[in-house]
């Protein structure tokens, strides 16, 4: 396993470094600008646009971050880039255009958001943008069919399964996913401690990181069980958590 060490050296801005979408909106521009100032890791998402191009956007529907209707994969990059975000100057960003902006000064974590049947290329063509680029980045899914994909079209890059739970069978699933070269988990800390993480973090020495870290008690519970966090809601450096 490679060293991932940066992985967990800095707090993760869920979705950039936004203020609950009060006037700086999640997954934008300018999000993810802050986080890059104060020196905190990134986490996005991304989808795939109608013209094959990826798009920093986390909701398959377009209504709540743009008050318009219909799906992302009903439009393309040119489309997406055209519609405000919650109102503001930020529109939804493509891919590009966030490593353009970042060029490597802190680390990325980037999430694939599946939707069935409409995903087709999004693994290859977020390889693709990776393969170049000089900055350290990792990619995760929650989506099992998109990760069985990462080691053919993703080579080389970091590859997490994002995951919740703590039942018997949602654990189980977790654990079949260990056959497919991830190197990372990204897990829900409100289903913390459980076996799967102590069995990745013991027995394979794999990096946990968790989301998505709101308040002190959240905070408390990352760091007695997994490595990092992915924080949104206040600055781990500057105010502590309420």
């Amino acid at each position: 396993m490679s060293d991932l060490s940066w992985l967990t050296a800095r707090p993760i801005a869920h979705r950039g470094l936004h203020d609950l979408n009060k006037s700086c909106w999640e997954n934008t521009l300018t999000a993810f600008k802050r986080a890059v100032e104060r020196g905190y890791a990134i986490e996005c998402d991304v989808h795939l646009s109608s013209d094959g191009e990826v798009v920093v956007f986390h909701d398959d529907t377009l209504k709540r971050l743009t008050g318009t209707d219909g799906y992302i994969w009903q439009r393309t990059a040119a489309e997406m880039g055209a519609l405000r975000i919650g109102g503001t100057a930020d529109h939804a960003p493509t891919l590009t255009e966030l490593l353009n902006l970042v060029d490597g000064r802190v680390p990325l974590v980037i999430e694939l958001k599946g939707i069935p049947g409409k995903d087709e290329g999004l693994v290859a063509k977020v390889g693709a943008a990776l393969r170049d680029y000089k900055g350290k980045a990792a990619i995760m899914s929650f989506d099992h069919w998109l990760i069985r994909d990462f080691s053919s079209h993703a080579p080389g890059i970091p590859a997490g399964l994002t995951a919740w739970g703590d039942q018997v069978h949602e654990l189980e699933a977790h654990f079949s996913m260990l056959a497919h070269n991830i190197s990372f988990v990204s897990y829900g800390v409100g289903h913390l401690p459980n076996r799967f993480v102590s069995f990745v973090r013991e027995k394979l020495a794999m990096p946990v990181i968790t989301w998505t870290v709101r308040d002190q008690d959240a905070v408390t519970k990352t760091f007695a069980h997994a490595d990092q966090m992915t924080f949104e809601g206040f600055e781990p450096d500057a105010t502590p958590a309420a």
